[in-house]
């Protein structure tokens, strides 16, 4: 795979790569699935959404910036960077709502998906609903799915320029 470029050097390689990263995190899903491994494909899943809401997230940097003020200091280097960018390029969980509502549309709808499977994750299937929103494995498995074949559609569209 490809490294990823910084994205305050080039927007345009940035968003190429996380998308194609968002794919490749799709077949790993996929795999981790037909494994019967479900948390490990929510993990993977929820990975995949980062980066497509990364990807989506450079188009709207000026919008982002209102919500992000202010400069963050690079770990391992004297260097700063606008938070905005440093928001875009970690993708943070706690970040993930407040950025897709700005992108909004799809990515604002399944974002909550993607926040409840990366619960699931976490806590496994809690029939009682306190711990994950799901039941059981093959409830979480069918959102897993619809998940990952948003990315795919959203991925495909945003690489090929429709």
């Amino acid at each position: 795979m490809e490294q990823l470029p910084k994205l305050w050097f080039d927007v345009r390689k940035y968003r190429e790569v996380r998308l194609k990263e968002a794919l490749y995190e799709t077949d790993l899903v996929e795999s981790f699935l037909n494994q019967g491994l479900t948390r490990n494909a929510a993990g993977k899943a929820f990975q995949a959404w980062k980066a497509l809401v990364a990807a989506y997230a450079v188009d709207r940097v000026s919008e982002l910036r209102r919500l992000f003020p202010g400069t963050k200091r690079l770990r391992g280097v004297r260097a700063r960077v606008e938070k905005v960018y440093w928001v875009i390029a970690v993708m943070p969980a706690t970040a993930l709502k407040p950025v897709a509502q700005v992108i909004g549309g799809d990515i604002d709808v399944y974002t909550n998906m993607a926040l409840w499977v990366h619960e699931y994750q976490y806590n496994g299937p809690d029939r009682q609903g306190i711990l994950s929103p799901y039941p059981d494995d093959e409830s979480a498995a069918k959102d897993i799915r619809t998940l990952i074949n948003k990315v795919r559609e959203l991925a495909g569209k945003a690489l090929h320029g429709q």
